[in-house]
């Protein structure tokens, strides 16, 4: 007798029951907290690409089924959407197989000199990812606080510039400025005009301004009506 056929979808799917989604070990320095929820947030509060896409910070990355996961700090994909059941061990992390391919970009924060981030560079390279970022604000790697790579073929080149990413629509800057109360330099997602995109309490405080700007504009007309009145000027 003929064994019944597994479903597509069961046949391709490997066994996850191995694979460790998350250890609850992760110990970071408060400026890169600060940094990878910054990158995240604003992209959710103010990025319209017109196509679906999904921003991470600090979420296992597999190419494969085997452990141990990558971990960048963010990793940025367009054209997928989280799964209905995020609970659910397959869903937990990024897995490449699951969503149908590689993240689009990669960012890492350099907080010391044992992360290896270069060295992350043909790793991610084999697993597809077209472009990858190392921002190094306390100079660990070198005199470069920002450098940016995008994938040819099987390689990386390294980029003179990251301010537009042609191929994601956005693009990444270095900003001077102060988050959450603290002022330092920060790696900010921009526009193709080199404007940031705002988080939502930037966005907020310049709806609260322009909504500020428009009452003194109608105190102004109306102190003046109230004056040319005084004179006797019919309005």
């Amino acid at each position: 007798m003929a064994l019944p056929m597994p479903h597509p979808e069961e046949s391709l799917e490997p066994d996850l029951s191995h694979l460790v989604t998350e250890d609850d070990t992760p110990v970071d320095s408060v400026y890169s907290e600060k940094q990878m929820r910054l990158l995240t947030s604003s992209l959710y509060a103010s990025w319209k690409p017109g196509r679906d896409f999904l921003a991470l910070a600090n979420v296992g990355l597999f190419a494969r089924p085997e452990n141990p996961a990558l971990v960048p700090d963010v990793m940025l994909s367009l054209d997928v959407t989280l799964p209905e059941d995020i609970f659910e061990k397959g869903n937990r992390c990024y897995m490449v197989w699951r969503y149908g391919k590689p993240p689009d970009l990669v960012i890492e924060v350099v907080s010391n000199n044992e992360g290896g981030e270069l060295e992350k560079a043909e790793t991610y390279a084999r697993i597809g990812i077209g472009y990858y970022v190392v921002h190094d604000p306390g100079h660990w790697l070198g005199e470069r606080p920002l450098r940016a790579f995008e994938l040819h073929g099987r390689r990386y080149v390294e980029l003179l510039d990251c301010s537009w990413f042609e191929q994601l629509g956005v693009g990444l800057t270095l900003w001077k400025g102060t988050f959450e109360g603290w002022h330092d330099t920060w790696l900010r997602w921009c526009d193709q005009e080199g404007h940031l995109l705002p988080t939502g309490e930037e966005q907020r405080e310049r709806a609260e301004t322009a909504e500020a700007q428009v009452r003194e504009q109608r105190k102004r007309a109306e102190r003046l009506q109230a004056r040319l009145r005084e004179l006797g000027v019919d309005m």
